[in-house]
Order: C-alpha cells, then sequence, then structure tokens
C-alpha cells in the first residue's frame, strides 16, 4: 500500500523522514517533493493548478495504480484535493482514500490566503500564529531570508487551487484536525463534509497545527490504510469505511 505525503507550505519532505518506523514494513511511504525546495531547490517554484499537476506527471509519473492512499498536510491537503479531482475528472484511478490535515476545505475563509503580498513582518506575524515560524527566529535572519520566499508562492498555490476547486470527490475522505489548531480546528475541517459523495471519517488528534509532528498522524494512518486494503479484498459494503473504527478521537 502505498501512501504519497504532500508537505505543508514551504516545507519539503523531512516531516516525513520517520513515518515508515510507525507506518510498519506493508505501508510505502512515498513523499512528494516540490520545486523550489531540498533537492529542487534551484527549480522555479510552482504557483498554478495546471503547472503543479504537470510537475507531478513529470517528476512522480507514471500514474500508480490502486489502491493508493494521499495524505496532504494544510496545503498539501488541497494538492492531495486537486490531484485526486484531476485523475477522477479524467476517469484514470484515483486513491482509495484522501486524507486531509490542517487544512480547511476550498470554500472556508482562511486569513493565510490572501497573506502572500503581506509585508514581511505582517506575514511572519499571521504565520507565528499558526506556529509556522521556529521559535527564537531572528528578524531578517536565515530562516526569513531561506523560507519566506517559498511560503509566499505556496501560499499563492494554494490561492490557486481553492479557486480552482470545482466539485466533490468520489473517494472517501479522512479528514484530521489537531485539537489545538487556531487555524483549521474540527468545527473548520469538519467542512470538508461537502468535498466529497463518498463516506467521511473525521478524527481529532492531540497538537496543534502541526500536529504531523507527533506519532498520532502515521498511527493513524497506517490503521486507515489497513481498512484500505481490507475493504479492497472485500465485497463492496457502502458503509464498511464509516463503520471501521480507524483511531478514537482524542
Amino acid at each position: 500500500m502505498r501512501l504519497y505525503c504532500f508537505p505543508h507550505a514551504g516545507a519539503g519532505v523531512s516531516a516525513f523522514r520517520r513515518w515508515p518506523a510507525s507506518l510498519g514494513p506493508k505501508v510505502q511511504t512515498v513523499p512528494v517533493l516540490l520545486p523550489g525546495r531540498d533537492a529542487r531547490r534551484r527549480e522555479p517554484r510552482i504557483t498554478g493548478r495546471r503547472a503543479l499537476l504537470a510537475d507531478l506527471l513529470r517528476h512522480h509519473g507514471p500514474l500508480p495504480q490502486p489502491p493508493y492512499v494521499l495524505y496532504g498536510h494544510s496545503l498539501g491537503g488541497l494538492i492531495a484535493y486537486a490531484v485526486a479531482r484531476s485523475l477522477e475528472q479524467a476517469g484514470r484511478p484515483g486513491p482509495s482514500l484522501v486524507a486531509v490535515g490542517a487544512c480547511p476545505p476550498p470554500d472556508a475563509t482562511v486569513r493565510l490566503s490572501d497573506a502572500a503580498d503581506l509585508p514581511d513582518d505582517a506575514l511572519l506575524t499571521l504565520l507565528t500564529e499558526v506556529g509556522a515560524v521556529p521559535p527564537d527566529t531572528p528578524a531578517g535572519g536565515v530562516w526569513q531570508r531561506t523560507a519566506l520566499a517559498v511560503i509566499r508562492d505556496d501560499l499563492r498555490l494554494g490561492g490557486a487551487l481553492r479557486e480552482a476547486a470545482d466539485g466533490p470527490l468520489r473517494a472517501p475522505l479522512l479528514v484530521v484536525s489537531g485539537d489545538a489548531d487556531p487555524s483549521a480546528g474540527p468545527e473548520v475541517m469538519a467542512g470538508w463534509s461537502r468535498w466529497t459523495t463518498g463516506p467521511v471519517v473525521r478524527r481529532t488528534l492531540p497538537g496543534d497545527h502541526f500536529f504531523l509532528r507527533g506519532p498520532a498522524l502515521p498511527r493513524l494512518l497506517s490503521r486507515a490504510c489497513r481498512v484500505v486494503r481490507r475493504l479492497e479484498a472485500a465485497p463492496p459494503a457502502p458503509t464498511a469505511l464509516e463503520d471501521t473504527p480507524v483511531e478514537d478521537t482524542q
């Protein structure tokens, strides 16, 4: 079972580095690195949906065969939605499950959506409120000089993906929120139920906007992958995903 992982704004794939140990040997983690960071830092960053999908096909194709699962965190949740929606619209095999974490649904009002062109100090204030700025980061320091430009373009990409969102998925959704997330808490994340015609499972984990750094999320996704694998091997059961607990709400 392959689990494709899309990171939050400004990030590479380091957040998923330790996940294989928690996911177990039957789940293969496939972190998706976008251009403009880490090993792809010299490549132009992407700010539009069409360019995003073309880049994913170019660097991560051919299209995977099901069953597979997509997980996206924050901005990555919009990317996971866009990928699944594009595949469904093209009549191609889509994911067996789309999991989104810390990502308000496309029709939600999000302060950071319009923040890409704010002055540095105003943008840093917003990023600090959601815990995106490392503690004790000095003004004008290395982090600000290297990360802020990437985050700005990622916010532009997020805005483009929200504008392009044009309908619900058919795939089941696993919606994950942090109980202390100031921008995408459980009430906000509940809006994802409007963005699929399939089953929706909602789970709340301990942590703020970056609960992916803790151990609970990969354990939850491991259980979800096992459920998907079991359902793929079983006769069709329309309510099976809804009736199968993947993790107790905390």
